[in-house]
């Protein structure tokens, strides 16, 4: 498999990860999202104006910690550099991060007999907020503009910026395929939270696991090589 297509594949599994985090943070953990900040915003405005202090306090709180997610995930991923290879190995190291958050809020949902409420609901959606605050950071390490696995409106205005521009369908595949798994988790997410929640926190924790031991085996190929310069999305 060229190389940027495999760089492509572990994108759409964390965009995949990113739709079922969301979908759970919506679903069972109050009715706030975890990567969405827009959406989070609106909720606030929304709840201002409904006198709803409960949903306020979960999105400004999912919107607080997200922001010090992407600080943790910037401070080690940290920015791109020229001699930078297709997959960082700075960017697995963040992931990490965010597999151990994971962990947290996995041992938290199953406490709770995998039906929080109150104030776990809370601390839960702070712990997924952080994780995706440090996997949207991370990977803003590979430099790519328009390219992220968390909040899609600039990556669907991107697509269709450049099919205006007249590009070739095939070129904007990528973002397609990112898109797509992001709607992917989120339905898969909702389905496991409402019919079987106990393994819901395995889907997020198996799909960033894997990320990372992939990428772990991968050797660190430059940008620039030959696989790269065919398979460049």
């Amino acid at each position: 498999m060229p190389t940027t297509r495999w760089r492509q594949a572990l994108l759409v599994l964390l965009a995949v990860n990113s739709g079922a985090t969301d979908a759970v943070g919506f679903v069972s953990l109050g009715g706030a999202f975890t990567s969405v900040m827009t959406g989070n915003m609106v909720l606030i405005g929304l709840s201002a104006a409904n006198s709803d202090g409960a949903v306020a306090l979960r999105s400004a709180l999912a919107i607080v910690l997200f922001m010090a997610g992407c600080l943790i995930g910037s401070r080690i991923a940290g920015p791109p550099t020229d001699g930078d290879p297709l997959w960082p190995r700075q960017v697995t190291r963040a992931l990490w991060i965010e597999l151990a958050a994971f962990a947290v809020y996995a041992v938290g949902w199953w406490a709770s007999g995998s039906h929080p409420t109150g104030n776990v609901q809370l601390v839960l959606l702070s712990v997924n907020a952080i994780a995706l605050g440090v996997q949207s950071s991370a990977v803003l390490r590979f430099g790519v503009s328009g390219l992220s696995t968390t909040y899609m409106t600039g990556t669907l205005t991107t697509m269709m910026a450049a099919l205006a521009a007249g590009r070739h369908p095939r070129k904007v595949l990528p973002s397609a395929e990112i898109i797509a798994g992001l709607i992917v988790g989120a339905a898969a997410a909702t389905l496991l939270a409402i019919y079987v929640p106990v393994i819901t926190p395995l889907l997020q924790l198996v799909l960033v696991l894997v990320v990372i031991v992939t990428s772990s085996m991968r050797p660190a190929v430059p940008k620039d090589g030959p696989d790269a310069q065919r398979s460049q999305p």
